[in-house]
């Protein structure tokens, strides 16, 4: 089968298309047939490593997983023997988060992983789109109090993480502020925001309003420059571990004080994440937001494109037309 294949961190340069064996899938596993898969900052994160724990688990001097891809749509090929809830033929989609290994034609998932059927209402593509954006969003939405109501700011809100953090606030009941540029605007409002804020003509953080939650879905800010836009009780979450990786200190120690504070929950997937999304998109409660479509043979100019941190929502590649 066709893959792309890395054997070196670096730029999208150490992307290679090769051609590798085919997976046989275990007593536990199924083997999917890739339609559709992404690519994303996990991807480019894991390719070219900026923090040195992503070389703790990802290999310390040169990778350990030789094909990236953490998202998928597909259809199930074969099952192995111990299968259950799987057959030939079934319309899949989910994670392979760390394992990786989607920029590929075929895949095998154990079926008890971040994998199930696919909404019947959504085609492949954008079933590809939305899974790794919603796990990371979910992993901050979860730690959230949605009692009263709360007023929650997302920073980055038009990127996969921020536009599915949009999308799951709102479907719990907050009020919603999003930040992001002016040419995304009815995209956001589409989603559910209630404010926008351009973030190149105005800075939020000085802008007077209060929070109850602050969310950074691009890491482009910090606790102590959200600080005084949180209310006494707020909390503030980042997708990146910060500058010398204060987030992590951060979580430890502001909590211990009874005011604002910092939350970095570990991000872990699930099935159930994958099962409430899927639920979710079949009530047209939740949707993918994507940029741009390329084919797989494109991967490597999608890369680039992804790395300039324009991209707005997700960028989905397609593998094996369906």
């Amino acid at each position: 089968m066709k893959a792309v294949v890395y054997t070196k961190y670096g730029s999208p340069d150490v992307l290679q298309f090769k051609e590798v064996e085919k997976p046989v899938p275990k007593a536990n596993e199924i083997l999917i047939k890739i339609i559709a898969t992404s690519v994303n900052r996990t991807d480019c994160g894991f390719r070219n490593p900026e923090y040195f724990i992503v070389r703790l688990v990802g290999g310390l001097f040169k990778p350990k997983r030789k094909i990236l891809g953490s998202e998928l749509a597909g259809e199930v090929e074969a099952i192995g023997k111990n299968v259950k809830t799987f057959k030939p033929g079934d319309s899949v989609f989910g994670l392979s988060t760390l394992n990786f290994g989607a920029h590929a034609e075929y895949i095998c998932i154990p079926e008890e992983k971040s994998i199930t059927t696919k909404p019947t209402n959504i085609p492949h593509h954008e079933a590809a789109a939305v899974c790794d954006g919603g796990f990371l969003a979910l992993t901050n939405i979860k730690k959230i109090n949605f009692t009263h109501k709360p007023n929650i700011l997302i920073n980055g809100a038009s990127g996969s993480i921020g536009s599915a953090s949009v999308q799951f606030a709102k479907y719990f009941g907050a009020t919603v502020t999003a930040v992001c540029r002016t040419k995304d605007f009815e995209l956001l409002k589409s989603l559910g925001a209630d404010e926008v804020i351009d973030y190149t003509k105005e800075d939020f953080t000085e802008n007077g309003q209060h929070y109850d939650v602050v969310i950074d879905a691009v890491g482009k800010s910090s606790f102590f420059c959200c600080r005084n836009i949180l209310k006494p009780k707020g909390i503030y979450f980042s997708t990146e571990l910060g500058y010398l990786s204060q987030n992590i200190f951060l979580a430890l120690l502001t909590p211990l004080f009874g005011g604002k504070k910092v939350l970095f929950p570990i991000p872990k997937d699930t099935k159930e994440d994958i099962v409430f999304i899927k639920e979710l998109m079949e009530k047209g409660k939740y949707k993918a937001v994507i940029d741009r479509v390329y084919q797989f043979e494109q991967i490597i100019e999608a890369t680039r494109y992804v790395e300039t941190g324009q991209k707005v929502g997700n960028v989905v590649i397609t593998v094996n037309m369906n």
